[in-house]
């Protein structure tokens, strides 16, 4: 069975871009559009994992392969940003995680004790900021799963999430991360023998899931932004007047796209520090 286990919807809430923070979304796709889309590509179940938030179940709880899930934003130790991907749980379990995700430690044993699959998602990303090496080091204690295939990071450090995912024995994931349609289903997680929803999610949690599919590269970025934009002004047709900014837009991208790399080289060379200088020539030519 396959599921794209890292999905948003217009229910993510709203962008983390000064300024743009009060009237641009994370994303705009409708539930039912993104449900749709799933099945039309081949996903044997479906969910979705919104940034701290469970509305769109609202739309999909009818659908019998629908399982809830949730992206939570948490606040660690160091205080820094995380996002932990937390698979298959129920209303009441939204309450508890949104409750505890200012403190890592206590949202962990809380999910354990509640047998709830979760993962720490695009570990070699700078997406939420800055990292530390407390962080790494409570990833490899707390965390029973790695995202390991994210479909908007680039693959090498995607390929170095997987490689710390089989160093540290961490079940493996991996979605989409689809802000649009257009990404959906790109990305997923396979298991194979899984009859039903229980089934899958029993079997990621023993490590028994395989990744597959694309990784990010800089035109998908600068593809997601701009659809991003476009259903900006869609919604609220007041920032047409915003889109000669649009043009800067695959800069920026371009300019995300080797702060990733060079996130991924930083914690890369704090981890394996002999690795990473015996691989340094080939990860260049693939570069």
């Amino acid at each position: 069975m396959r599921c794209d286990l890292h999905v948003h919807t217009r229910h993510s809430g709203m962008c983390n871009i000064p300024g743009f923070h009060r009237f641009c979304r994370e994303s705009y796709n409708d539930p039912e559009a993104v449900y749709w889309t799933l099945k039309r590509r081949g996903m044997d179940l479906v969910t979705v994992t919104d940034h701290d938030s469970i509305d769109a179940s609202e739309h999909l709880r009818r659908y019998p392969d629908f399982f809830l899930s949730e992206e939570v934003t948490c606040t660690t130790p160091s205080n820094t940003e995380i996002h932990v991907g937390v698979y298959g749980i129920e209303e009441r379990h939204h309450v508890e995680l949104q409750r505890r995700r200012s403190d890592v430690p206590s949202l962990a044993a809380y999910l354990n004790e509640q047998k709830i699959l979760f993962s720490i998602n695009h570990v070699f990303s700078s997406l939420t900021g800055r990292r530390t090496e407390l962080d790494f080091e409570m990833f490899e204690v707390l965390f029973p799963a790695m995202e390991t295939l994210n479909g908007h990071i680039p693959a090498l450090n995607n390929r170095a999430a997987a490689q710390l995912a089989e160093n540290w024995q961490k079940a493996a994931v991996g979605g989409s991360d689809a802000h649009t349609l257009e990404t959906l289903a790109l990305t997923f997680t396979e298991v194979s023998g899984a009859d039903g929803i229980r089934s899958y999610l029993e079997a990621l949690r023993h490590g028994r899931g395989r990744v597959s599919g694309a990784s990010g590269n800089y035109a998908k970025l600068t593809r997601a932004v701009l659809g991003i934009g476009a259903s900006l002004v869609r919604e609220r047709p007041w920032t047409f007047v915003l889109s000669p900014l649009m043009l800067a837009v695959p800069l920026v991208t371009l300019v995300n796209y080797f702060c990733e790399l060079n996130f991924r080289v930083r914690w890369s060379r704090a981890i394996w520090p002999s690795a990473l200088a015996e691989s340094g020539c080939t990860e260049a030519a693939e570069t």
